[in-house]
């Protein structure tokens, strides 16, 4: 498991040690969330069948509960990103790159906020997000444990991000070798543990593609603190 997570982050351009510890640029916390059209939480049977040929679409997500970035202040905000890859997110054995992204900005937010949101989301992913094609601002609602249910997070991003998960139970080990396969997209996470995805779709016109996942074990949430 470690030896895929590493070589998948230096097939992005990782410097593992910077982006893990940089301190430098504000300090903020807040709830992240994504989902892939993938499983993450899986057996290799499983992973197997889907590698190179699903999997290559994710959105990521990222509520600030407090702090700046780059003398920026956020809290509050939030940011959505939605990515096409060129291969099978996660699987270090092929290059994501190039990947086109569209960022979701919360409409909130003055114009100097919104690009702080987007560096911000780019600081944290090495190079899958830096080729951007749209920014657009939408109201963006994220709410974590829907229900008083630990592990469900429901986020609405305008018209075209809808996320709603639940948690993982024993009923979601199929052949009982499952594992985190693939590592989040993100990085400077704690508790980030995987989900399943109750609805999960993309609706827009920049990618090329619109996607639409429910009953897969394909999502990630949890907290962010650097």
């Amino acid at each position: 498991m470690k030896l895929r997570v590493v070589l998948f982050l230096l097939s992005l351009g990782v410097c593992l040690p910077v982006l893990a510890h940089d301190h430098s640029t504000g300090t903020l916390s807040g709830y992240y969330a994504e989902f892939r059209t993938a499983d993450v939480f899986t057996g290799p049977c499983f992973a197997n069948s889907e590698v190179h040929l699903t999997g290559h679409e994710a959105a990521l997500a990222w509520h600030i509960e407090r702090g700046t970035w780059k003398g920026v202040p956020l809290g509050g905000l939030s940011v959505v990103a939605i990515v096409r890859a060129n291969a099978t997110l996660g699987d270090p054995f092929s290059n994501p790159l190039p990947a086109k992204a569209v960022f979701l900005v919360d409409a909130r937010a003055s114009q100097v906020q919104q690009q702080a949101l987007v560096e911000f989301a780019q600081a944290q992913t090495g190079a899958l997000l830096k080729d951007v094609v749209a920014v657009e601002a939408v109201p963006i609602r994220f709410t974590t444990d829907v229900g008083g249910q630990h592990g469900a997070v429901a986020l609405d991003a305008g018209e075209a991000v809808h996320l709603r998960t639940r948690a993982l139970n024993s009923n979601d080990h199929f052949c009982t070798n499952e594992e985190v396969y693939y590592p989040p997209l993100a990085a400077n996470l704690h508790h980030a543990m995987p989900a399943v995805v109750l609805q999960g779709a993309y609706r827009g016109n920049h990618l090329g593609a619109n996607w639409e996942e429910a009953g897969r074990r394909g999502a990630f949430v949890g907290m962010f603190a650097f």
